[in-house]
This record gives C-alpha cells, sequence and structure tokens, in this order.
C-alpha cells in the first residue's frame, strides 16, 4: 500500500517529506477503516490522531523517548508505524494484537491498561528515573478522549510542574469528547482555548506584516518578540493550567502536519515539562464516523467499511434490560437518580438522561467522584443508580468502602461488562467485582442469570435502604429465560432437580448468574450418568443464603461455577459459611485462577479456564472418583 508498505519502523519516517507523510496519513487512514470493520474495535479515536500520532514519531525517537498514551485505544497508528501493520487482521483476536498497547507486542509499547487519566503519572515516574540515572530522554503522554477530566492527571500535573527539568512533553489531544461530549468546567476551558487563534499563527502573521515594511517592521518585530510572554498572556487565557507554571503551546491544528511538526519540535527542544494542546476531530476523514452523532463511533462492531452501519443485526442484550428497568422505577419513585462516568451511552443510561434531565448526572472519566458524590445524594435524601463498567469500580474501591459502605448508605451499583468481556482484553475484563465488593460490610450482591432476573433483582436492589447494593451483569446478547422449579423462602431459586439414581452421588452445582445455563447442560449430562444433581442459582450471592448450608449438607459435593476469580470469589465465601456450620462436604470452586484474562472472544476464555460445558463436566466427574457415598 504506497508508502506505508515500505515502513518497518518510525526510524522510516526520517527519509519523508511533508508530502509523503500527509500521503501516508491517508494511507493509514483507509487501513483503518477496512480492518477496523472487520474486526470491530475504536475506529473514531484513532482516526482522529493519524496526524498526529505520525508527527510524534516522526519529532521523537521511539523507544528511546517512551510515548505513552492515556486510555491506550488511541494507540493504533502507534502500532501501525512501530511495525505492526502486517497484522490488524488479528486485531482483539485471539492470539493477535491488542486493542492496547502491549509491553509483549513490542519494545515501542510501555503500558497495558487501558484505564483512563493515568498516563500523566507514568509520565512524571519515568521522567524521575531517567534524571536520577543521569539519562538524556524526553517522555512524551498523550492525553486526550476526556482522560484529563480524571482527578489522577491534575495530580500527575502538580508533580510534573514541579519539575522544571525533568523533560515531559504532555500532549492534549483535544476532541472535545471521551466516548461523548466531554462533561465539566476543564471541558469548558478547553472549548474556550480551541476557539483562539494559536499563538505561533499570530506570531507568524505578525512577523509576515512587520517584516514587509522594511527595517522598521524587523525592529519592531524583535522588540516585540521580546516580550512574547507577555504577548501571549494576552491572547492566550490562563485558565487553563492556573499557578502551575508550566509553559503552553496551542492551540495547534491536529490535522495539519506542518504545524504539529513545527510544536512538537519546539516541544522537543524546550527544556522543562511543555503542554502542546492539538485540536483533533474524532473519526477524522470517514465521513459514517464523523457524523455519528452518538460518540463518532468510538468502538464499533463489525461495519460496512462504505457505510458504516453494523452488519450483524443487534440482538436483546442485558443493557438494554436495564434501561428499560431503570426508566420504569424512575418513572414510580422520584428519589431516583443516576450517576455514569462518562458512558451513558455504553452503560444504558443515555434514555435515562434524555427522559429525566434534571436527575441524570455524568461526571466525566471520574469513577472515584462518582461514587462518592452518589453518597451526598444518598445523605440527602436520593436513591442513587451508579452504572459503570465492572471494571472501572476496581478504581473506586476505597470510596465505595469508606463513603458509601462505612455510612449504610442506599446507593445501587450496576456494573456492566462484569465477569468476561472477552475481546477488550485484560483491563477490561470485569472478573474481580464479586472477590472487591463481597468484603464491604452490609452490602448487597446480585447476579441475575437472564434478563427476568436483572429486571426482578435491579428493583430488589432499590429497595434496600440500609446499604449499598450491586447488580452484576455481563457484555453481550442475553441468553434465554430459565425459570426455577421452585423458589426458597431466602430467595434461592432451585433449577434442577433429580434423585432417580437412588444408589447415585449426590452433586449440588451452585451457578452464580450467567453460568446457569452452562450448569444446566452439565447437569443433565451427568444424570445420564447415575448422578443425582440439583442445580440452584443464589440470586443474592452477597451475603450467602442460609439454604446452602442446608442443601449442602445433604450432598456428597458441593461446586461452584462463577464467571470471577476464584480467590475470595462466592465459592471461598460459600466456603467459609461452611466451615463455620461444620458442614464437612466436599466443596470445589471452578472461576478464573488469579491471572490478567487476555484478548479473546468470551466462549475461548471460559474454554481456556474450563468453564465451558466440556471444562466443567470434566471437572466434575474427576471430582466425582475420590468420593465414597455414606
Amino acid at each position: 500500500m504506497g508508502i506505508l508498505s515500505g515502513l518497518s519502523s518510525p526510524v522510516d519516517l526520517n527519509n519523508l517529506g511533508l508530502e509523503q507523510l500527509e500521503e501516508l496519513a491517508e494511507e493509514i487512514r483507509q487501513l483503518l477503516v477496512e480492518k477496523v470493520s472487520a474486526t470491530g474495535g475504536h475506529l473514531g479515536p484513532n482516526l482522529g490522531v493519524v496526524e498526529l500520532t505520525i508527527a510524534l514519531h516522526k519529532i521523537f525517537t521511539s523507544p528511546h523517548d517512551p510515548i505513552i498514551f492515556d486510555t491506550s485505544h488511541q494507540s493504533y497508528v502507534h502500532k501501525i508505524l512501530t511495525g505492526r501493520a502486517g497484522e490488524f487482521d488479528t486485531l482483539r483476536q485471539k492470539g493477535g494484537i491488542s486493542g492496547y498497547t502491549a509491553r509483549g507486542e513490542s519494545e515501542h509499547d510501555w503500558t497495558e491498561s487501558s484505564h483512563a487519566s493515568a498516563a500523566l503519572s507514568v509520565a512524571d515516574g519515568m521522567a524521575k528515573a531517567f534524571e536520577l540515572s543521569g539519562l538524556d530522554r524526553q517522555v512524551v503522554a498523550v492525553v486526550g478522549d476526556g482522560a484529563l477530566t480524571g482527578g489522577m492527571c491534575w495530580e500527575a500535573l502538580n508533580n510534573i510542574a514541579s519539575g522544571h527539568d525533568r523533560n515531559v512533553v504532555i500532549v492534549v489531544n483535544d476532541n472535545g469528547r471521551s466516548y461523548s461530549p466531554t462533561i465539566g468546567g476543564f471541558a469548558d476551558n478547553l472549548a474556550r482555548l480551541r476557539m483562539e487563534r494559536s499563538y505561533d499563527e499570530i506570531m507568524e502573521h505578525g512577523k509576515k506584516t512587520l517584516k514587509s515594511m522594511g527595517w522598521v517592521g524587523e525592529r519592531t518585530f524583535e522588540a516585540l518578540a521580546s516580550f512574547k510572554e507577555g504577548v501571549k498572556s494576552q491572547i492566550i487565557p490562563t485558565e487553563m493550567f492556573p499557578e502551575l507554571g508550566m509553559k503552553y503551546v496551542g492551540p495547534v491544528k491536529g490535522h495539519d502536519l506542518k504545524s504539529l511538526l513545527h510544536a512538537l519540535t519546539y516541544a522537543r527542544d524546550y527544556d522543562g515539562p511543555i503542554i502542546v494542546h492539538a485540536i483533533t476531530e474524532k473519526g477524522h476523514g470517514y465521513g459514517p464516523a464523523v457524523n455519528d452523532v452518538a460518540d463518532q463511533m468510538h468502538a464499533t462492531g463489525v461495519i460496512d467499511p462504505l457505510t458504516g452501519e453494523a452488519l450483524s443485526q443487534a440482538k436483546p442484550d442485558w443493557t438494554s434490560v436495564f434501561t428499560s428497568a431503570v426508566l420504569d422505577a424512575a418513572e414510580r419513585r422520584d428519589d431516583i437518580v443516576a450517576i455514569t462516568a462518562a458512558m451513558a451511552g455504553p452503560t444504558g443510561l443515555a434514555a435515562f438522561a434524555e427522559a429525566y434531565p434534571d436527575r441524570f448526572f455524568d461526571v466525566g472519566i471520574a469513577e472515584q467522584h462518582a461514587v462518592t458524590s452518589a453518597a451526598g445524594l444518598a445523605l440527602a435524601g436520593k436513591h442513587p443508580v451508579v452504572a459503570i463498567y465492572s471494571t472501572f469500580l476496581n478504581r473506586a474501591f476505597d470510596q465505595l468502602l469508606m463513603d458509601v459502605g462505612l455510612l449504610r448508605l442506599p446507593v445501587t451499583f450496576v456494573l456492566d461488562r462484569s465477569g468476561v468481556t472477552g475481546p477488550d482484553g485484560a483491563s477490561h475484563n470485569g472478573v474481580w467485582d464479586m472477590a472487591l465488593t463481597s468484603i464491604v460490610p452490609g452490602i448487597r450482591v446480585a447476579a441475575p442469570r437472564d434478563g427476568a432476573q436483572l429486571r426482578e433483582l435491579f428493583d430488589a436492589a432499590l429497595d434496600i435502604t440500609d446499604g449499598p447494593s450491586v447488580v452484576r451483569y455481563p457484555k453481550g446478547a442475553l441468553p434465554e429465560e430459565i425459570p426455577a422449579l421452585m423458589q426458597l423462602a431466602d430467595g434461592v431459586d432451585m433449577l434442577r432437580y433429580s434423585d432417580d439414581a437412588a444408589e447415585g452421588l449426590d452433586v449440588l452445582l451452585v451457578a452464580v448468574g450467567s453460568m446457569a445455563g452452562v450448569a444446566l447442560t452439565v447437569a443433565a449430562a451427568l444424570e445420564e450418568e447415575g448422578v443425582n444433581v440439583t442445580v440452584v442459582d443464589p440470586r443474592w450471592i452477597v451475603p450467602v443464603a442460609g439454604s446452602l448450608v442446608g442443601l449442602a449438607d445433604d450432598h456428597d459435593l458441593v461446586v461452584v461455577i462463577e464467571d470471577g476469580i476464584v480467590r475470595g470469589g462466592v465459592g471461598s465465601l460459600l466456603a467459609e459459611v461452611l466451615s463455620a456450620a461444620e458442614v464437612d462436604t466436599p466443596l470445589r470452586r471452578l472461576g478464573f485462577p488469579s491471572v490478567f484474562p487476555m484478548h479473546s472472544s468470551r466462549s475461548e476464555l471460559l474454554a481456556e479456564v474450563g468453564l465451558d460445558h466440556d471444562g466443567v463436566l470434566a471437572s466434575v466427574r474427576s471430582w466425582l472418583e475420590g468420593i465414597v457415598k455414606d
């Protein structure tokens, strides 16, 4: 593909002039649309940083000068320029390249987490280490897509600004959005800056005008240049980084390679920390993305590259059930308010925001603030519903524990993308939420097995007034509804029961949430082999239902099947309860080991750790072999 086919590393950019770089940008944009439309991924953010990433790799020397991408979903162009263009057919697939920077893929990738607002802290630490080691190396942090709404960025900025001799280049990729338009006062300041003519543009215009006046003009320009900081303070507002004392360059046109190269060259040669403010357009150069009002194709599934239309028919999913449930609840109760951290659409709150704008709060990428703000709402008489991805609750655990849990406040957390998210990779999988939330005193945690149970358990969570509640569910299409044979007094659903094999062993399968379907197919297979099987769905996994103790005592083997980590998960909780009750029935646990599940499909990941039908069946069979019927 033209110039791109001749690139194998960023060093090759040194041989390209401006026109060739512009041609390369178009080739990369075409590659992105072609490949990401076939695999799915973060299309809009990467279309918006094509020129910016080319300029970064042209001016800085990666990996000698580390380039750190915040929320590194915007690193596809970086991957292309660092020798991975030929691997984009495998993007986000098992054994293929990650949708985020990944240290195992390339020496040019320094980080892996996809959580926002961390890049500046990483850059601060690296710059300190280089200084201590006496190394003359630049550190570049690319921050955008709303990451600067996160408080961690401002903590890092405070430290970076104090290191006047450390070379940190902060590139603000300002597209005015995160998943959706960026929220907050900082966004307003950026917007004001965005409308200003750049300092460099004004100075260049003045230079040309004055020099056209001969020697008088030249002397006048020299005099003005000596006061450039004073001039600049009149041109560019100071609200953006008050009192930090950091050099600021911008705003720079983020799709103009000449302007970018000029600004980044200045930043590279500047001694000390500096901010380069680049104005970009998410989805730039691809009409369907630019015209996508909701999120400018922030993330897509498989699409038609010409039209941008999804190629697979959308099926009812877990998130849509939550959307319907929270709207119904808000209609019944005026104390219901909803909070999200920059993801109203992905978490299912967009319809709520439209129907009840005064009761909806998007706090930007600031999960810690979201949780403690919810605590304040609850203290003042409201019942907040905090809808975030499971993996992002990790960031606000202290606030959940101390600001909500300690005060036993009625806040309901709805955790989308719990368990396995699949192609999104290690830092997006939500396998930790059950282990984390279960240690909060007084909390209730629900894991619905289907859409009907999601609605029922969410409504029940809203009725809890003496502490926090959690409703967790996975990503993707809804399974078929699974009716219960009966419901026990404490809310446990019995899904299957058999005692036909009088001499056979009795197995209790405790199916957590979405693992109910697998448990039922395994039970059917075991029954054909003469094993009596009871399948139960606890529904509320925290606290542990008392009926599970009696059921465990009546069986020869208990197996807990969950899509979270084994350590500290539901199986661990049940083991503690059975031990306290002196029930010695053997208990075995099936879940994720202590690993970071890599990018792959959900079914592939479950099979990898033995949580598919064949894996669960094989494990139960092996455990039964060692049990002797009393």
